[in-house]
């Protein structure tokens, strides 16, 4: 059984379809693989061809996906899709308490200064406390490892993101 999202996507121009596909992660060459690959008999069809087409990405395509990321903990402005996925993913954090608050705002920094790029998770179904608690664990992680779960992230963002637009 097919969803409207799904037929709507099956159908769309090329360049539509894309433009949906890399709102769930600016990588032009995943994008361009799942749109080559429509039309879809399903959405677990498109969604194993969107977790195939991922595995691996690039450092240049781990790049390109990151620097679309808000920080964990910081709600995404503006009317994009981009946005409007963060948003919807981080949901589940709530209002944040000073002290969370603050202990995410100085991981995210020393994170950054570690890595030289976001703290990336997926946010969806997590809490403020479970996220917080890998933030702080993952700050250990030396820097190839580290890359290796950021792309991991990456992917499992880009494919619930993906799901949503389908369903």
């Amino acid at each position: 059984m097919t969803s409207a999202g799904l037929e709507a996507f099956n159908a769309a121009d090329v360049d539509v379809a894309r433009a949906q596909v890399l709102s769930c992660a600016a990588v032009a060459r995943w994008a361009d693989e799942i749109v080559a690959g429509r039309p879809y008999a399903d959405t677990e069809a498109a969604l194993v061809a969107a977790r195939t087409a991922a595995d691996p990405w690039s450092e240049e395509e781990i790049d390109s996906a990151l620097a679309r990321h808000p920080r964990i903990g910081e709600r995404a402005s503006g009317d994009d899709p981009d946005a409007a996925h963060s948003r919807r993913e981080q949901a589940g954090l709530g209002e944040l308490s000073g002290s969370v608050e603050e202990r995410l705002r100085a991981g995210n920094r020393a994170y950054e200064e570690r890595f030289g790029h976001v703290f990336l998770i997926r946010a969806a179904g997590r809490s403020a406390d479970e996220i917080l608690a890998s933030l702080e664990q993952r700050l250990g992680n030396d820097p190839a490892t580290e890359r290796r779960i950021a792309g991991q992230q990456l992917r499992e963002i880009a494919v619930l993101r993906l799901e949503g637009e389908l369903s």
